[in-house]
């Protein structure tokens, strides 16, 4: 670690600011890093200049790494004066750095030292970590440049370096740090349990209604009570959870303080030594088993061993303990019956006690009794503790309460355990087919009518056919792939001639390797390359000696990396990010998920005669796959399990679903789904804990079925308040997507790939987490037609404009005198407003600002959830529901009515996506004032009431004409990243959801 170093290539700048007075700049970049500073060359007289120097910074601390921060400044150098004038800076937080093979020149735009600061133009830098102590002399090489240009002159030297200490003044007062800002949380009084639940069920009954007029956001549509979400208040770890705040207890709060503490008796098996043979023959197949009350726990039997090694934990629930002692037994595998070789007794009450963060309990060799109680000499090393879900033994020990018959030979000992998974990072493989030169065609009497196919692993892809009027056709045609690293498939390029109908002839091929294709991170140019094509195996060798094979293909190829791979539906997506690394973010808060309990879970299988369930839990955040251990035979089971995810976004969805394992019996098949919930972090007050039950509603083909409850405590902790406010002002996605943006056909076909490699990626984990499970949590099937989906996006389209209809019906009210008094007054109003028209804007925002904070205590103080009533569900029609859940293509019959159906279907879809998108962007305009997302609806009303004052202390011919100008502005000072009140329009929740 001590050659660690820090590389930075300057590559070069781009449209700088001109300040020399002669319309250009004399400009160089100073590097900081970890108290070290580097500078470049002056390149005179250029707005774009070209550096492409390299320096290296030594790291003193790798483990804060994290935190450190590589500045780089443009200045423009004033030869006269001997002192620099400020062109722009760039900040490159350690989050982003990356290994030498992963970087990329980026061009970062150059920010503001200030306020009052211009600056424009781009600055092109390569930053890269490295330990290749090769590299050292470029450092000292540059060292030395720098050492004779600033020795030119004494003076010069001088003035040069009163001018640096001036510099330097100023950029530490630039970097003076900022105080800390702390947003105190406010919490309801305390509520009994009773209560809370009461008022998170039906808290719209609990609280009297605003005035119609002043309320003019729709409320959440009213649902069976047993399909709400129930508010609870149970004693966690960390205390009692009352009104979202933790009461703690007179004990210090734990790690694990969102589930409930829970005790197991862990007994770790190491190994034996000198066991005695059993047999005539003088081998042993020695095991042990672990045994307390009517609990068994068994480990591998080791065949002709005397000294057997197994290291093995085994974990036993302390509520469920019927015995005061704990026997390990050692015993030797025979086919009729398993003879006693010895064992072990401990006396449960003088097991100790172990807290993390204490050091794990050392194993210690004991000696084996026989069934007499004399001891023998074989010994067996052990480790008995009582410990918490903290200790690090949880996760991978074998659990009393997740025992099957079968685990006794250990064949399904990693099916039931509790797993972290991370997802494939996915890349956008970008192939560009320019043409192909000198093809050689089996038949000379005609021109081929060639196409190229692509393919990599499963995904094939083809270029239109060109008639060629040559041999050197031309298609310049994009094709897009996605590919996850590790790369293990290569990317196969063919040529081919369309001889005939349904007979097509290999031309040529060629084959590339996805580890040696060049990574790009923004919208730059990739070079083209020339690629000799290989002549199929079947060939004339004769031929091939009389001419020359030189048929070559010309291709762009690249790993775009500046996109964010979509491989989850856009409206629950749980990760926003590029794929590349250095375009990370650093992250805004922590999301905590206590996974608590489930209750009155649906049988999903008989076993003895009686209907059962062997449950586990799965959620997604982010490239984080977490899955809990499966609790078998039982329909109320106690997970308790604490997983934690690093937030970059508020806008996404943590994903939580209940899965029935399959894989135990005899006839494993395919994990059943019991029921998912969806929570969207930006309606999540920051340092509040929720802790709701929530309903498993699922649609099966008789209509909606509640499958059980699941017990969850959520808590989403803000790092940087400040970060978390300006992440509402930042696109969406990444720049990418808005820069060269992909077609909607070409995002559903992609994130189907993508879900197809993330599935097979994490089937091969250990234990695999199957594809129904990956499909169901990234819902492949969100976009295929249903007659109930469609109904419900226009039931809230036609929610969105009630608002406008009970205007209307207020205002002809009004004009028929039913009320006089308020038609009288609103005579007043109008004559008022048209007599001052600049009141009338001013009046708007004062109005929307009331109404905001009117709203505020009618905000929901619970996470949204799935809803049947806005999702048309409960008064469906049965052949609907036989519609939605046919296959596609559909299976019905005669072909005539396949065909019809399938292309309604089709159409159908698409209507229905786009009638949900604008039904999305209603229901993000009531979110303003809503209080649904706290931090925007915050940011929003006192946008308001700062406007209410500026537009009434300008005229409103001032205001009109400023808006007028900005919106018929020159297409130079447009910019083509959405402008941040479309931004933070796009961050706003919408009722997506809560549908089903």
């Amino acid at each position: 670690m001590n050659n660690l170093k820090l590389g930075v290539d300057v590559a070069s700048a781009h449209n700088l600011l001109p300040k020399d007075g002669q319309g250009s700049s004399n400009a160089y970049v100073e590097l900081y890093f970890d108290g070290q500073r580097h500078r470049t060359t002056i390149k005179e007289k250029d707005l774009s200049p070209v550096w492409d120097e390299s320096f290296y910074f030594n790291i003193s601390d790798p483990s804060n790494l994290h935190n450190l921060t590589l500045e780089a400044y443009i200045y423009n150098n004033i030869k006269i004066a001997q002192s620099n004038s400020f062109l722009g800076k760039v900040s490159i937080n350690g989050t982003s750095f990356v290994p030498h093979s992963d970087a990329v020149v980026l061009h970062y735009p150059l920010e503001k030292r200030g306020i009052f600061s211009r600056v424009r133009g781009e600055l092109g830098l390569r930053v890269y970590i490295t330990d290749d102590a090769s590299l050292k002399a470029s450092k000292s090489q540059h060292a030395a440049e720098e050492t004779e240009m600033h020795s030119h002159a004494a003076e010069a030297q001088v003035s040069r370096a009163f001018s640096n200490i001036k510099s330097e003044s100023r950029h530490s007062f630039h970097h003076l740090p900022n105080p800390s800002h702390h947003m105190q949380q406010q919490h309801s009084p305390s509520m009994s349990v009773y209560e809370s639940t009461k008022y998170g069920v039906d808290n719209m009954k609990a609280e009297p209604q605003p005035p119609k007029l002043v309320r003019m956001y729709s409320a959440a549509s009213v649902q069976p009570v047993d399909y709400a979400l129930k508010e609870t208040s149970p004693f966690l770890g960390g205390g009692r959870v009352v009104g979202g705040r933790i009461l703690h207890t007179d004990k210090a709060a734990c790690t694990y303080d969102l589930v409930e503490k829970m005790h197991f008796l862990f007994v770790r098996v190491v190994k034996a030594r000198e066991l005695p043979a059993m047999d005539i023959t003088g081998s042993l197949d020695p095991f042990v088993e672990v045994r307390i009350g009517n609990y068994r726990g068994v480990t591998k039997h080791m065949e002709k061993q005397q000294n057997p090694m197994w290291n093995v934990v085994f974990a036993f629930s302390r509520e469920r303990m019927q015995a005061s002692v704990l026997e390990v037994v050692v015993k030797d595998k025979d086919l009729l019956k398993d003879d006693f070789v010895g064992l072990v007794r401990f006396d449960l009450n003088e097991v100790p006690m172990r807290v993390p963060p204490d050091s794990p309990l050392a194993p210690e060799w004991y000696r084996l009794q026989d069934k007499k109680g004399e001891k023998i000499k074989s010994e067996l090393m052990l480790a008995v503790w009582i410990g918490t879900q903290a200790d690090e033994a949880f996760p991978d020990a074998w659990h009393s309460d997740a025992a099957t018959p079968i685990d006794s030979s250990g064949a399904a000992s990693t099916l039931i355990r509790s797993k972290v998974y991370h997802a494939p990072r996915l890349w956008y493989v970008r192939v560009n087919v320019v043409e192909a030169q000198d093809l050689v065609p089996t038949e000379r009497t005609r021109f081929p009518d060639v196409y190229v196919k692509a393919h990599i692993g499963s995904q094939v892809f083809k270029t239109k056919t060109v008639q060629a009027r040559s041999l050197n056709p031309l298609w310049n045609e994009d094709l897009i792939f996605v590919a996850a690293e590790p790369f293990e498939d290569h990317l196969v390029l063919t040529v081919e001639d369309r001889v005939g109908p349904g007979k097509d002839e290999i031309l040529g091929r060629v084959i590339i390797p996805l580890s040696m294709v060049e990574k790009r991170a923004d919208d730059r140019l990739i070079h083209s390359r020339w690629f000799n094509l290989e002549k199929p195996v079947a060939i004339d060798v004769d031929q091939l000696k009389r001419e020359k094979f030189s048929s070559r293909l010309h291709l762009r190829v690249c790993l775009d990396g500046g996109y964010h791979v979509l491989d989850e539906s856009t409206h629950y997506s749980s990760d926003l990010r590029p794929t590349a690394k250095q375009l990370w973010k650093p992250s805004i808060g922590v999301l905590e998920l206590g996974i608590l309990n489930a209750v009155g879970l649906h049988p999903m299988k008989t076993r003895d005669g009686r209907g059962t369930s062997d449950t586990y839990c799965v959620a997604k955040y982010g490239h984080k796959w977490v899955r809990t251990r499966t609790i078998v035979d039982n329909l109320c089971p106690k997970y308790n399990e604490q997983y934690t995810w690093e937030v970059f976004d508020t806008a996404t969805v943590l994903t939580i679903g209940v899965f029935d394992n399959s894989q135990l019996g005899e006839k494993g098949g395919k994990d059943l789904q019991i029921g998912k919930v969806r929570i969207r972090l930006s309606t999540l007050e920051a340092g509040r804990v929720y802790t709701h039950s929530y309903p498993l509603l699922v649609l099966h083909p008789t209509g909606v079925k509640k499958m059980g409850e699941v017990h969850l405590a959520i808590r989403f902790s803000c790092t940087s308040f400040v970060n978390m406010m300006y992440i509402y002002s930042k696109p969406l996605l990444p720049k990418m997507h808005y820069a060269r943006p992909f077609s909607v056909m070409q995002l559903d076909m992609l994130r189907h790939q993508a879900v197809n490699i993330v599935a097979a990626r994490l089937g091969r984990a250990e234990p695999p987490l199957r594809k129904e499970v990956v499909e169901y949590m990234s819902d492949v099937d969100s976009h295929l037609w249903s007659m109930r989906r469609s109904k419900a996006n226009f039931f809230r389209l036609m929610s969105i404009f009630s608002g406008l209809f009970a205007v209307g019906k207020w205002f002809g009210d009004i004009c028929m005198w039913k009320n006089p008094i308020t038609t009288v007054l609103v005579h007043v109003l109008y004559v008022m407003l048209v007599c001052f028209p600049e009141l009338i804007l001013p009046t708007c925002f004062l109005y929307m600002f009331l109404i905001g904070i009117w709203n505020f205590r009618y905000r929901a103080r619970y996470p949204p959830h799935m809803n049947t009533k806005i999702s048309q569900a409960e008064a469906v029609h049965p052949d609907e529901l036989d519609e939605e859940f046919d296959t596609f293509p559909t299976s019905r019959n005669p072909e005539i009515v396949r065909m019809r159906y399938d292309r309604l279907r089709s159409v159908a879809g698409r209507i229905q996506t786009v009638v949900g998108d604008i039904a999305t962007q209603g229901e993000r305009v009531q979110s303003l004032l809503s209080w649904r997302d706290p931090r925007a609806t915050s940011i929003y009303v006192t946008f308001c009431v700062v406007a209410a004052i500026v537009l009434y202390v300008t005229p409103f011919q001032v205001i009109a004409a400023l808006a007028g100008v900005y919106m018929m502005r020159h297409p130079r000072f447009r910019y083509r990243l959405p402008s941040v009140p479309v931004n933070f329009f796009r961050r706003l929740p919408a009722r997506t959801d809560s549908m089903l």
